[in-house]
């Protein structure tokens, strides 16, 4: 049996074929419904443990829900509904007890956001109006079925038939709001949309977008809606909020909305990267190594990393190819690290001369200036700095690092200062982001 267990004799957990990474075990944790084990089972193996296993709890992912609902001795409307389950517990009986808890996280999260964005209830906001459901897998029927109990219109894209990728623009310009049910996007394939910008442009009525992947942070789908001004949310809180319900009935007491709003602020914080920008010579890389140690974190210099790929310093690189040569491939190194999670990344200097570096960062970050006066700023070792001069570099990118960064901070003088500095701007200590 190929079984991954964090705990022994967990008495609640996670079911899956391949589980990778999961956040489920922290998001338990936090909730109280704990030890929790990863278990990766081949299909075989999945009966047995299901009908004679010691657990407690147990939620599960694909593709064993359909599984999951089937050998359950009851089950809840909604999984009968759905037809599958996530979330499996034993009574005290020894019966087992199926819910589908993927449609009551989302319903949690589409309310929410309706009630803060359009300061309406979710049904009040929809009832009669044409949604785009993206996707038509397991996700997309939990969706579905949370759209249809507010009364909208929902059309699912998906690439075959008359409602296709090809057609949305056509078909369905009226919709006021897409939700993203497919894998497209996910981690590492960022950011990615399953809509191209032309497609997402014609859906002249929309007023939001929803996406059901948590990782990264802000999706292909999410940023889309950004750059038009409008207001999104990526699944990190369908996640939290479907662990809520589920620990719920582990536990079999209530746990009150504020556990949701507290755990996914807890887990932004944590799956952040941090990422440097200002001028060269700046102080990135020193600060960047001082916060990462501060907040026990991976610290990526991408001029380094530069150095360990192609073999030579980016001074060196960008004196023997040109600096577009070398933009190019720090723009490859970039997309790399940007997708990744909890990082504190120091970017060169010239990282703001290329717009599509931007989302790149932005993706799953905040965007940190680190400013100081041009006249401390060193020159040695920096071929742009030397040959176009400081003032000239300040002029040409001064005003983007301003337009891109989250926050602005002044250097303190050292390293340390700096990094402290850091941390009290996004309101962290230790805890709160390792």
């Amino acid at each position: 049996m190929k079984e991954r267990t964090l705990h022994e004799d967990a008495p609640f957990g996670l079911l899956g074929r391949t589980l990778g990474h999961s956040w489920s075990p922290q998001i338990h944790t936090m909730l109280g419904s704990a030890p929790y084990a990863l278990h990766e089972l081949e299909p075989a193996e999945v009966a047995p443990f299901i009908r004679t296993g010691a657990w407690q709890g147990l939620n599960v992912t694909i593709p064993y829900k359909r599984n999951a609902f089937e050998l359950a001795d009851e089950a809840s409307p909604r999984a009968k509904r759905l037809g599958v389950a996530n979330t499996l517990i034993h009574r005290p009986d020894g019966r087992i007890y199926a819910d589908n808890t993927d449609l009551a996280g989302f319903s949690w999260m589409l309310e929410r956001f309706c009630q803060q964005k359009f300061n309406k209830t979710a049904q009040e906001a929809l009832t009669d109006e044409p949604v785009l459901v993206l996707g038509s897998g397991g996700a997309s029927q939990a969706v579905q079925a949370a759209l249809a109990d507010t009364g909208a219109r929902t059309a699912v894209i998906s690439r075959h038939g008359a409602d296709n990728y090809a057609t949305v623009a056509t078909r369905h310009s009226d919709a006021i709001l897409v939700v993203n049910a497919t894998p497209v996007g996910m981690f590492p394939h960022c950011p990615a949309s399953p809509l191209s910008s032309h497609a997402f442009e014609a859906l002249e009525s929309l007023r939001g977008a929803l996406d059901v992947i948590y990782n990264p942070q802000r999706t292909g789908l999410c940023l889309e809606a950004e750059k038009r001004g409008l207001p999104y949310e990526s699944g990190l809180t369908m996640l939290v909020a479907q662990a809520r319900f589920s620990s719920e009935l582990f536990q079999g007491k209530h746990l009150d909305d504020a556990e949701v709003c507290r755990i996914e602020k807890r887990l932004e914080a944590q799956s952040s990267n941090i990422c440097l920008i200002g001028m060269p010579g700046v102080g990135k890389t020193s600060t960047g190594t001082a916060l990462a140690h501060q907040l026990r974190r991976p610290f990526v210099d991408l001029d380094e990393a530069f150095r360990l790929e192609q073999g030579q310093m980016t001074a060196d690189y960008i004196e023997q190819n040109g600096e577009a040569a070398f933009r190019i491939l720090e723009s490859k190194l970039l997309a790399r690290y940007g997708a990744s999670s909890g990082l504190v990344i120091a970017c060169g200097g010239g990282v703001v001369m290329r717009p599509e570096n931007y989302w790149l960062l932005h993706q799953n970050g905040y965007i940190i200036m680190l400013d100081r006066p041009i006249e401390d700023l060193p020159t040695r070792g920096r071929p742009l700095s030397r040959s176009i001069g400081v003032e000239k570099l300040a002029e040409a990118r001064m005003e983007l690092y301003r337009k891109w960064s989250d926050i602005r901070i002044g250097c303190t003088g050292t390293p340390a200062g700096d990094a402290q500095a850091i941390c009290n701007a996004l309101g962290w200590d230790g805890d709160t982001a390792d």
